[in-house]
């Protein structure tokens, strides 16, 4: 009977542990249980505290290369968009009409930009070219006329208003010379306006190699790639020069029209390349006479903003062009006084302010002598036309209606086609 308790208190001992060694093992799960708890609280926290190290070191690590670039290439050289001391306005010079800078939406042509004025011969590129030289003299700048033509006439650049004593003229042998002094004064900084004049005429911009060829040599593209090559460098000294580069440039047939029907019938020379470094492309045809009597005095020339990278594109006007005269800008502010009822026409009648003047020229003749009426009449146009196109802006906006689109295909490059678009 002993032995069988003695046995049974083995088993008890055996089954059952002492109560210290029983707290302990309570312990142990209870403390392993807290750990796990405060693992799980602790590695949420960690995830916080990393991605805030993270932020850090990514702006850190940012800072680092903004400075390592700064300190390779310059101040300036990369900076913070809006953060830029940079002015949002583009400065301009004027175009000397007052209807295409209203249309060009930024009141003239950009400075630090590329200009393309493409047409026709006889259609006004070169008259519009000197006119953009006279208004850029009347701030003080300097400006340069490469006559590649070797057509430039002095008494119709006097007689636009041009300082010839203050004109840089260059008549280049080639295109490799024209365009080397073109990029050296660029960089000089020194001029505000440099005009081309012009990229496609036969022997205008010739390069030296076809120059130094014999006759029937094949020269492909060669022209193309000495204005690629110059534009990948003027584009940058361009920028900082602030000064405005103005190419006139002609049409040609296009005989090979892959595009089938409807495909583009004319090209400008020099290859595409003026295209794409281009901010402004004119489109300048003249498409009309003008006429006193029998005699011809001038011609209406139609401006379509094919390109435009500051404002909407699109817009055309139409200019009166005075033979050794220029651009009137006479007959411009009365068409527009008509339109916005600041001048009164009954019959061959014009009244202005109360004033009464038989016939159109009568007008115009005393708009050219009264400084102090034309400039209130282009005052008030001013007012009344760009109020206007601020609030239809802020209408189109707030509508937010999509207007009916023409679709137009993407490979042509067809002027006509462009012009489907506009209307």
């Amino acid at each position: 009977m002993a032995r069988l308790l003695q046995n049974a208190l083995s088993i008890k001992r055996f089954l059952l542990p002492p109560q210290g060694y029983r707290s302990g093992l309570l312990g142990a799960s209870s403390q392993l249980c807290n750990f796990s708890s405060k693992g799980r609280k602790k590695s949420k926290s960690d995830g916080s505290d990393s991605g805030g190290e993270n932020m850090s070191k990514k702006d850190l690590a940012l800072q680092q290369a903004l400075d390592q670039i700064t300190d390779s290439f310059g101040k300036g050289s990369i900076m913070w968009l809006g953060r830029s001391g940079a002015p949002r306005n583009v400065e301009v010079v004027s175009t000397g009409s007052f209807s295409l800078d209203l249309a060009l939406g930024t009141g003239g042509f950009p400075k630090g930009r590329v200009v393309e004025i493409y047409g026709p011969e006889a259609s006004g590129k070169t008259t519009l070219a000197l006119h953009v030289i006279a208004e850029a003299q009347k701030q003080g700048g300097y400006c340069v006329f490469v006559d590649a033509e070797h057509a430039l006439d002095p008494t119709l650049a006097q007689a636009i208003g041009v300082k010839t004593e203050n004109l840089l003229l260059s008549q280049p042998d080639c295109g490799e010379q024209a365009l080397s002094l073109v990029d050296t004064l660029i960089r000089s900084g020194s001029v505000d306006v440099v005009v081309v004049d012009s990229v496609s005429k036969v022997a205008a911009l010739v390069p030296k190699g076809e120059l130094d060829g014999e006759m029937g040599d094949a020269h492909m593209a060669m022209q193309a790639r000495l204005m690629s090559q110059a534009l990948r460098k003027l584009s940058h000294s361009l920028s900082l020069s602030q000064a405005i580069l103005i190419f006139t440039n002609q049409v040609r047939a296009k005989l090979s029209t892959f595009g089938g029907f409807g495909g583009p019938q004319e090209v400008t020379c020099g290859g595409n390349a003026l295209k794409f470094y281009a901010s402004v492309r004119l489109n300048v045809r003249r498409i009309g006479l003008i006429k006193k009597g029998e005699e011809t005095v001038g011609s209406q020339v139609q401006v379509k903003i094919v390109k435009n990278k500051l404002a909407p594109p699109f817009r055309t006007v139409l200019l009166e062009l005075e033979f050794g005269k220029g651009l009137c800008r006479e007959s411009e502010l009365i068409d527009l006084g008509l339109k916005n009822k600041f001048i009164i026409k009954s019959g061959s009648h014009y009244n202005l302010n109360g004033q009464n003047f038989h016939g159109k020229d009568a007008l115009k003749r005393f708009l050219s002598e009264d400084d102090a009426a034309r400039e209130e009449l282009a005052l008030k146009l001013r007012e009344k036309l760009v109020d206007a196109v601020e609030h239809k802006e802020a209408e189109t906006e707030a509508l937010n209606e999509s207007p009916t689109e023409e679709i137009v295909s993407p490979d042509s490059t067809d002027e006509d086609a462009v012009t489907a678009v506009g209307a």
